[in-house]
């Protein structure tokens, strides 16, 4: 009697949801491997370009602050 009640939720299971995981696994495996797309890899080399002009603000920025306050490293 215990296993006539876990007979019809395991064959749902087998027959609805487990072939419907697998196929979204795998279609998911598949985006994944296909890399960036176009609008993606722009986002990339822009944000890329960004970070640089970042880095370079920053350098600059701490140039002049050594210029102008050389303790301040020692503040922190």
């Amino acid at each position: 009697m215990d296993l006539d009640i876990l007979v019809a939720p395991i064959i749902l299971f087998m027959v609805v949801v487990a072939p419907l995981w697998l196929i979204l696994h795998y279609r998911s495996k598949k985006q994944v491997s296909q890399g960036l797309s176009e609008h993606e890899h722009r986002q990339l080399l822009e944000l890329a370009s960004k970070a640089e002009k970042m880095a370079e603000r920053v350098e600059t920025l701490e140039a002049l602050l050594d210029q102008e306050a050389p303790e301040w490293r020692r503040k922190v």
